[in-house]
C-alpha cells in the first residue's frame, strides 16, 4: 500500500514537470519583457530630459535678448572690443576678416593663451556668419571657460553649440563634455544619464568611448 502510494505522488510530480518548465519559462520571458520595457522607458526619459535641456537654454536665451534689448543694449560695443590691445595681432590689417580671425583665435588657444583666445572667439561668433566655424568656436568657447573652471558658461556654450547645429560633428563631444560638467559639479545621476546618453545616441563616436571609459571608473 505504501509502494503504491508513493508511485502515485511520483507519477504526478512527473505529469506536473512539463507544467511547472512551461510555467517558468513563462516566468522568465515576463521578466525579459519587463526589462526591456524598464531599459525603453530610461531611453525616453534621457532622450526627453536632453531635449528640455536644449528647450530650456533656448527659453532662457530669449529671456536674456530681451533683457538685453529693453536695457538698450548697444551693439557696437564690439567695435571696443576688436580695437582692445589684447586683440591686435600683427599682419592683419582688416580686422574684420572673419578667416584671419579664426585663425587667430586657433593659434592663440595652440599657444594656450586662454584669455586671447576666449575674447577672439568671442568677437567671432558675435560678429560672423559661419555654418563651420560659428559651432566650432561656441564649443572653444566652451572648452576654454571649462579649464578657467567657469563651469556655468561653459554649460551655455556647449548648449550653444547642441542647439546650433544639432548635426555638427563636435554635438556628440558636447554632451560628453556637458557630462563632465555634471560630474565636477558633483551631479553624479546627471553625469551618468549623460554618458550613457552620449554612448546610446553616438556609439561610434570618439565621445562615446570616452564617455564609456568614465562611466567604468565610476562603477
Amino acid at each position: 500500500m505504501y509502494l503504491k502510494s508513493n508511485l502515485i505522488y511520483y507519477f504526478f510530480i512527473i505529469l506536473s514537470l512539463p507544467f511547472l518548465v512551461h510555467s517558468n519559462e513563462n516566468e522568465d520571458i515576463k521578466s525579459d519583457i519587463l526589462f526591456l520595457k524598464i531599459q525603453e522607458l530610461e531611453s525616453e526619459i534621457a532622450e526627453l530630459r536632453n531635449k528640455m535641456e536644449t528647450q530650456n537654454f533656448l527659453i532662457e536665451k530669449l529671456l536674456r535678448e530681451s533683457l538685453a534689448e529693453s536695457n538698450d543694449y548697444d551693439s557696437d560695443n564690439l567695435e571696443t572690443l576688436t580695437s582692445n590691445a589684447d586683440i591686435r595681432f600683427e599682419g592683419i590689417d582688416d580686422p574684420k576678416s572673419k578667416d584671419q580671425i579664426y585663425s587667430a583665435a586657433i593659434l592663440a588657444l595652440e599657444e594656450q593663451n586662454f584669455d586671447k583666445a576666449f575674447n577672439l572667439f568671442t568677437y567671432f561668433v558675435e560678429s560672423f556668419v559661419d555654418d563651420e566655424k560659428i559651432p566650432l568656436s561656441y564649443f572653444w568657447l566652451g572648452e576654454i571657460s571649462f579649464i578657467k573652471n567657469d563651469l556655468e558658461n561653459s554649460k551655455i556654450f556647449f548648449l550653444e553649440l547642441i542647439s546650433l547645429n544639432p548635426s555638427h560633428y563636435r554635438v556628440p563631444l558636447a554632451h560628453k563634455k556637458l557630462g563632465d560638467i555634471y560630474l565636477k559639479t558633483n551631479d553624479v545621476e546627471s553625469a551618468k544619464e549623460k554618458y550613457n546618453y552620449v554612448v546610446r545616441e553616438y556609439p561610434n563616436n570618439t565621445a562615446s568611448s570616452l564617455a564609456l571609459q568614465i562611466l567604468k571608473n565610476m562603477e
